[in-house]
């Protein structure tokens, strides 16, 4: 457990914030020595990312597997040795430059397909979408519609059957006493749908 940590932290603080800072300088000067040199390391550190994804969960019951990382970090940053450089042109380099056509090819055959999975999906998810609302909204119409009916009802019912003034005396009266109905039908209708 310590040696993983250990070997985390070499490899977050070794392995990528001194070359980004080295990185910033070489960009900084405009050095193209500096470009190339540093362009070769990222290259080398992404695959060493990609693998060590594998090699963790297969052979990190290896012994000194996590000294071997920090060992390979170092290696490949020392400019003794120039690990980065010497596995860029010895192996990188030789491999995509044979095989640069078919992973382009194979690139922009997995972005057309991604498109095409992207819209297929998003059109399903929409169809989806479109479908529960109108299934929602036919099965609330008429929940909505048989509780505006009820109100109407109740309110045409309860008009007819109270004596309202026609005279001029009183015009506030029945608009107060209309809202009180309609306020005590839907406190009874709240509690009876609790």
């Amino acid at each position: 457990m310590v040696s993983w940590i250990i070997s985390r932290l070499v490899v977050i603080v070794f392995g990528t914030l001194y070359p980004a800072y080295y990185s910033y300088k070489a960009v900084k000067s405009k050095d193209v020595k500096e470009y190339v040199k540093w362009m070769m390391y990222w290259i080398i550190f992404a695959l060493f990312t990609a693998v060590e994804v594998f090699t963790d969960m297969f052979l990190c019951w290896i012994p000194f597997y996590y000294e071997l990382k920090i060992a390979f970090v170092v290696w490949l940053l020392s400019p003794y040795t120039k690990g980065s450089s010497v596995l860029y042109r010895k192996l990188v380099h030789p491999t995509l430059s044979s095989k640069e056509k078919d992973i382009d090819e194979y690139i922009c055959q997995a972005k057309d397909k991604s498109y095409d999975t992207l819209v297929h999906f998003g059109r399903k998810g929409l169809n989806v979408a479109a479908s529960a609302a109108v299934l929602a909204a036919t099965k609330s119409q008429g929940v909505l519609s048989d509780r505006l009916r009820s109100f109407s009802m109740q309110d045409l019912s309860s008009y007819q059957s109270d004596p309202v003034n026609t005279g001029a005396t009183q015009p506030t009266a029945a608009p107060q006493r209309t809202r009180s109905m309609m306020r005590s039908k839907s406190e009874s209708c709240n509690k009876a749908s609790s």
